[in-house]
């Protein structure tokens, strides 16, 4: 990366310095997203108490990114924010060692995803910041997130079948506890100086276009929910070992690189409009064929390269939109609003309608997230989203 200059004010971009908070936060979420659920039926809890309490998880994400964007957007301190999020979420995360009762534990999550949540919104708002007018780079520093998801996701599912599903929590807690360090290496002034003129953010969300894509944004991750909640359940079910259900968890994951490697590319040449139609379409695809299809290990494994869609480009196109819409002092408040309506209130809508039919058949659930897919899809279509 570049130096700064006396005729170019504005500093370097610390590449390996953000890459590497991505790295440590979705190592983090490596290790928990695939096999929290399964530690959870480890203590004793049922299908449905399983989607409760990760529904808790990401129900946070509806206030909190909210709450801290709001606090970014008036102080510009969001490097102190993703700091302060880390070393608590990590404190209250030891509350799991010491007691395993449902109310314990919904307790423990509600309060660690509070501020765990807190961190990546102003991290992202950050990044782009800095990236300024070459927001398309953003996902050659958010690919060392997915490496760093991986190494996690490919490692834990031996040792897990080895050394059991205890070792999940202190693995867990070492792993934040290198997240919160590493965000100390993030210079404060990396949240940039915030902008006087800006559009009020009432006018922002009264624009049809913005509306859709947050919509879109809803839909798309409450069809998630089955995938991140049950899908290590769901193959087990199925057969699968757990060695190899990680070794898909990861294959999604290097698909997802492959795809961040090339956005740069793709998103001059085929247009942020594009890439998001097409991604939500494959992942109505990828939906249907895991919930018909479970048993043929080539369709699965099929299933999991479109991650690289259903995920990668989504991301990808949905996170540059946002900054699109959102100028200005809405920043950081534009990242909050897709955090909590994407990943928080869609979340937890997913992790919820899929705990409850699991006994009905977790096929139902993955059908049930293909036609979320394909709803928002359909929204995509007739609206205005990344139209010129």
């Amino acid at each position: 990366m570049r130096a700064a200059t006396a005729a170019d004010p504005h500093p370097a971009v610390p590449y390996w310095r953000l890459s590497g908070f991505y790295f440590s936060y979705f190592a983090g979420l490596g290790a928990f997203m695939p096999y929290w659920s399964v530690y959870l039926q480890s203590l004793g809890f049922a299908p449905r108490q399983i989607g409760e309490l990760i529904a808790v998880v990401v129900a946070t994400k509806i206030v909190s990114p909210n709450i801290w964007a709001w606090i970014a957007d008036h102080t510009g301190q969001r490097m102190l924010i993703v700091r302060v999020g880390c070393l608590v979420a990590t404190l209250s995360f030891t509350g799991v060692f010491f007691h395993h009762s449902y109310l314990w534990i919904g307790a423990v999550m509600l309060v660690f995803s509070f501020f765990w949540n807190a961190a990546l919104p102003q991290f992202e708002a950050t990044t782009l910041s800095h990236l300024r007018q070459e927001t398309h780079r953003y996902s050659s520093i958010r690919l060392w997130g997915s490496i760093g998801f991986i190494v996690t996701v490919a490692g834990m599912g031996p040792l897990l079948e080895h050394y059991g599903t205890a070792l999940l929590p202190p693995v867990l807690l070492a792993l934040y506890l290198g997240m919160w360090l590493l965000s100390l290496l993030v210079p404060e002034q990396a949240a940039g100086h915030l902008q006087l003129s800006h559009q009020p953010l009432r006018q922002v969300l009264q624009r049809p276009e913005v509306a859709a894509l947050l919509a879109v944004c809803f839909l798309m991750q409450a069809s998630h929910g089955p995938y991140y909640a049950f899908y290590t359940i769901y193959l087990e079910e199925h057969g699968y070992s757990r060695t190899w259900v990680g070794q898909l968890w990861a294959l999604g994951v290097i698909a997802e690189v492959g795809v961040f490697l090339v956005m740069h590319k793709w998103v001059p040449r085929f247009g942020l409009r594009r890439l998001l139609l097409s991604a939500l379409l494959l992942a109505a695809l990828r939906w249907l064929v895991i919930g018909v299809f479970a048993d043929s290990v080539a369709l699965i494994t099929a299933a999991q390269l479109l991650h690289a869609a259903s995920f990668g480009v989504y991301h990808a196109a949905a996170i540059s939109l946002i900054h699109q819409y959102f100028q200005g002092r809405n920043q950081g408040m534009g990242q909050g609003l897709y955090s909590s309506l994407s990943f928080g209130a869609g979340g937890a809508v997913g992790s919820l309608y899929s705990g409850y039919l699991w006994q009905s058949g977790g096929s139902l659930s993955f059908i049930i997230a293909a036609l979320l897919s394909a709803a928002a899809f359909a929204i995509a279509v007739v609206s205005h989203i990344g139209r010129k």
